[in-house]
């Protein structure tokens, strides 16, 4: 599992001019999925985000957690994470996984957040084409990889 964790001011997306989800304070939470992601994957990116600490403190240190300023999450499902671009110009997204094994961890992946959270998680809808917009905050922008536990 792939996540681009953007700390937001506030965030939506729409999906034919409908509102999906919608978020002021917290993080736009941007999710990959492939094929070799286990529950133990979204498990582990569930802790990290929930309890990732990028918010500032009095002191203007990044020391507060979305718990700590009452922050929510937006997450969207976005396979283009795991675009391979090392040929050619056309990206391919063979290492992304498929719907039917996407959905149920992406599913998971909310409920998982809302019991770390104790909030709704605001989310778009899988597989739609998407508009997001956000208020970028910082911009504090983190990228994690499950694949790459060792170096979060």
């Amino acid at each position: 599992m792939r996540a681009v964790i953007q700390r937001v001011t506030s965030a939506c997306c729409k999906v034919n001019d409908n509102i999906t989800g919608e978020i002021a304070q917290g993080f736009l939470v941007l999710l990959g999925i492939e094929d070799a992601d286990t529950d133990d994957d979204l498990q582990w990116l569930a802790q990290k985000i929930a309890g990732l600490r990028v918010f500032s403190d009095e002191e203007g240190l990044m020391n507060k957690a979305l718990a700590d300023v009452d922050g929510s999450i937006l997450l969207i499902s976005q396979f283009t994470l795991f675009a391979q671009t090392k040929k050619g110009n056309r990206p391919s997204f063979i290492r992304a996984a498929k719907p039917d094994k996407a959905i149920p961890l992406y599913e998971k992946m909310i409920s998982t957040l809302e019991l770390l959270t104790g909030k709704k998680t605001a989310t778009g809808i899988f597989g739609a084409d998407m508009q997001i917009s956000l208020l970028n905050d910082g911009p504090v922008t983190i990228i994690m990889d499950t694949k790459d536990k060792d170096n979060h």
